[in-house]
């Protein structure tokens, strides 16, 4: 029964990792723990769980910061990265897309109020989209590194 909440944990955070509302990477990592524990560490060694814990971490901070990270990048004013932080929370309301766009429309929003420039706000928003989108696809790959380095553990 333990084994079976473990997979379950691990299949619904690799979900996670692009579903709004799911804590993807915390949910990958719980259920990583949980097949560690279960064997009382004997195949899943200490070094083994800092290494995927590590992992996880990195990927929780990479969800976070790489939105903000690419509007920095553009020379985003205060207001746009007030804004991206804003439509980040909303998009979170509706669903997987405002979670994709909502950061960029916030983004632009906060530029174009900042500055009254559009062709800038644009460019702000779709730096800022990037960012969202390349730590996206950083934070599904390192839930499957993860859960290929849980499953070598186990098998070798």
């Amino acid at each position: 029964m333990l084994w079976f909440l473990s997979v379950v944990l691990i299949v619904l955070g690799l979900a996670g990792t692009v579903l709004p509302l799911l804590p993807g990477t915390l949910l990958v990592w719980g259920g990583i723990m949980l097949g560690a524990w279960i064997d009382n560490f004997s195949r899943v060694s200490t070094t083994t769980v800092v290494v995927i814990s590590a992992l996880a971490i990195l990927a929780w901070a990479l969800d976070y910061v790489a939105g903000l990270m690419g509007a920095s990048k553009a020379g985003a004013s205060k207001q746009a990265l007030l804004g991206a932080a804003v439509g980040t929370v909303a998009g979170l309301f509706l669903g997987l897309g405002g979670v994709l766009f909502m950061p960029l429309i916030g983004a632009a929003v906060g530029e174009y109020l900042a500055r009254r420039d559009q062709r800038r706000a644009v460019q702000v928003g779709m730096s800022t989209w990037i960012g969202i989108m390349v730590g996206l696809v950083a934070k599904v790959v390192l839930a499957f590194v993860m859960v290929g380095i849980f499953a070598v553990a186990l098998l070798v």
